[in-house]
């Protein structure tokens, strides 16, 4: 296999487990395994319920074989008093089937009471590791939703640090268009209070920026001047002399 394929490889894999990972619930998975432990206890109990219920039909049949071999030596006593001999050794001949049954069956009854013993034992040592189990899971699905939330909240921190960079851009943004927005109406105040805005020709020049204007535009404006006043006093003398006069 070459390189690229074993890289390839371990990143398919390594995606498959994180996957997995996500998937995968610890709380559920600890609840599970509680339920397969309450199922096995009551397996266990069932059991001590069977042989229980086994011991007890034996220790019925037993009593019943035990009156029935203690009837059978009332019986012989009775022949013998009676002076039957035969009865009494017939009544004897009987009771001894009894007497084996009776110890087949005590062997059998304290077999099947040792086994339960033994399973009630099982039973309790399983109760308490379930009781204990069920602590440690109720203890450990309170510290992981304290997990959770604690990751939660740092994720939402994290969040608002990343948008936290944007919003702090847009607001320098904000501040400097408010920036150049101030200095434009700052230099329109000052446009205006200067009379350049006011100026219909668009020159805004004041009074004195005229008459400087007029100072340097040389001698040939007042050489205009003066023929313009020639020119007018040519004209009031001859308003004055009058058509018939000048004839």
């Amino acid at each position: 296999m070459s390189g690229v394929m074993k890289r390839m490889k371990l990143v398919v894999e390594a995606k498959a487990n994180a996957a997995l990972e996500r998937r995968e619930n610890p709380v559920e998975q600890l609840d599970l395994s509680y339920e397969k432990q309450l199922e096995l206890l009551q397996k266990v109990r069932r059991g001590v319920a069977e042989v229980a219920t086994s011991r007890k039909r034996i220790e019925i049949q037993l009593k019943g074989l035990q009156a029935d071999y203690d009837k059978r030596g009332e019986q012989a006593k009775r022949a013998l008093e009676v002076g039957r001999e035969d009865l009494a050794r017939e009544a004897l001949v009987r009771r001894g089937p009894l007497q084996q049954q009776i110890e087949d069956m005590t062997q059998q009854y304290t077999a099947l009471q040792a086994e339960e013993e033994k399973l009630v034992r099982a039973s309790q040592s399983l109760q308490q590791k379930v009781d204990a189990f069920r602590t440690k899971k109720e203890t450990i699905k309170a510290t992981y939703a304290a997990a959770q939330a604690t990751t939660q909240i740092g994720e939402a921190f994290s969040g608002i640090s990343e948008e936290m960079g944007d919003v702090n851009m847009a607001i320098e943004r904000a501040e400097n268009k408010t920036a150049q927005l101030q200095a434009r109406g700052a230099a329109l105040d000052e446009l205006t209070a200067s009379g350049v805005l006011n100026d219909p020709t668009g020159y805004g020049k004041d009074d004195i920026t005229r008459e400087l204007e007029a100072l340097s535009a040389g001698p040939g404006v007042e050489n205009e001047m003066a023929r313009l006043r020639n020119e007018i006093a040519a004209s009031d003398s001859q308003k004055q002399i009058g058509p018939g006069q000048g004839a």
